[in-house]
């Protein structure tokens, strides 16, 4: 089978190829791939795109071949006739092409050439940006939305701005979807989506394999820091940062020595003049919220965090909150899951598929902060209760996120193809 896919960034392997830092975002694909890699009569090729690139760039791994390729915009004849992918799919004559996500412009352009050329593509659902420009503004008060930073205002960058951006990339992202016959995804939310737009689709469930270091460690009540709570990227509306602020102040009542850990950089930092000048809409509105409730020692902004620094957070930590707007099934949930740490969650998207509620974790309304704040306080206050999540969860994630099952799953789909 000689197979091809499409992802959005390049690997940990083609990083080192190409003398670069390794970005801590693909562990999932990277787990998946070496399992597939290792497989006899499987040849697999695994492509990116790359700013700055005026033409392919092949780079021979130990069992992957990678192509780095020139980033698509979203210009017409780019996406309905490229070369540069032309000459990728020419080089690798692939039986099938894997596409992973649809939020970028290049997954349309690789369908358009895959359909010209007659060969079998499938896309796995990551998000849908379609879907989630619905939902991006996320209950921001109508100010907020229509505010101006310095950084905004240049790049003419809103929150509203971004929203209508998400519309826009969604208009590819649709447009590809009714032209695949074959979509890979894991949720209810993802499969009423994907077949809402194209009614003739062929839908494929398969759950996702997760980093390795997930799979190796396990959440202990007795080493985590007490009280902590950690969400593990707040840097734009969705992920609904601003909800867990909000929630803060009713948990200190009962909790005063709480923390919050936010993964990612400090999107409120202004200590310099380039810091100020780089403040985004969303970074203003959190930092105003944060002086608002005092809760300047409570937050700390982790930074970027590797895949080990990220397990290592996750375990220190009493309770992991998903408190976006919109979801489908996010890895860092898995990953709390996989390791036992107990979770509350915003009840949107896919995550009902992923926690069950009062069994696994705490589902709540995703509009209504003072409802994640009477769950975190339960899990604060009964050491019995975290445990039986814990335990629950870990068992259930095991088998949602088992390598073995998950891979031989794509290789009977990937078979199912061929007929």
């Amino acid at each position: 089978m000689n197979l091809m896919w499409i992802v959005n960034i390049p690997l940990p392997e083609a990083s080192e190829l190409m003398n670069e830092k390794a970005l801590p975002f693909a562990g999932w694909l990277e787990n998946s791939s070496s399992i597939l890699s290792n497989m006899e009569k499987i040849n697999l090729n695994i492509a990116f795109p790359k700013k700055g690139l005026n033409k392919i760039k092949t780079l021979k791994g130990k069992k992957i071949t990678y192509f780095a390729f020139p980033a698509v915009n979203t210009s017409s004849r780019s996406i309905e006739r490229n070369n540069y992918l032309k000459e990728m799919i020419n080089q690798v004559t692939p039986d099938y092409v894997h596409i992973f996500g649809t939020e970028y412009s290049h997954t349309l352009a690789v369908v358009n050439l895959c359909k010209e050329k007659n060969i079998k593509v499938i896309i796995s659902i990551q998000g849908l940006v379609s879907v989630i420009a619905k939902h991006y503004l996320a209950s921001l008060p109508s100010k907020v939305q229509k505010s101006y930073t310095f950084r905004a205002l240049v790049t003419m960058n809103n929150i509203r701005q971004q929203q209508r951006k998400f519309f826009k990339r969604g208009k590819y992202e649709i447009e590809a979807l009714r032209k695949v016959d074959y979509v890979i995804g894991r949720t209810t939310w993802d499969k009423a989506c994907c077949t809402q737009i194209n009614p003739n689709l062929q839908y494929f469930h398969c759950n996702e394999t997760l980093r390795n270091e997930f799979y190796e460690n396990q959440w202990d009540i007795n080493t985590c820091e007490r009280f902590s709570i950690f969400l593990s990227q707040g840097s734009y509306p969705v992920k609904g940062l601003h909800f867990m602020i909000e929630a803060m102040p009713q948990i200190l009542r009962r909790f005063p020595e709480c923390k919050l850990y936010v993964g990612g950089p400090n999107i409120t930092n202004t200590s310099t003049l380039i810091e100020k000048l780089k403040l985004t809409p969303y970074g203003k509105y959190i930092q105003t919220l944060i002086k608002k409730y005092n809760l300047h020692s409570k937050i700390i902004f982790t930074g970027i965090l590797n895949e080990k620094e990220m397990c290592n957070r996750y375990l220190g930590s009493h309770v992991f909150v998903c408190p976006s707007s919109i979801e489908n099934s996010p890895n860092s949930l898995g990953e709390a899951m996989l390791l036992g740490v107990p979770s509350v969650s915003a009840d949107v998207g896919g995550i009902s598929d992923l926690l069950i509620h009062k069994e696994e974790g705490y589902v709540y309304q995703g509009d209504a902060p003072y409802m994640l704040a009477h769950f975190i306080c339960e899990i604060f206050g009964d050491d019995e209760i975290a445990l039986k999540f814990s335990k629950n969860a870990r068992n259930k994630a095991k088998k949602t996120h088992d390598r073995e099952l998950n891979n031989e799953r794509l290789i009977e789909i990937y078979h199912t193809l061929t007929k």
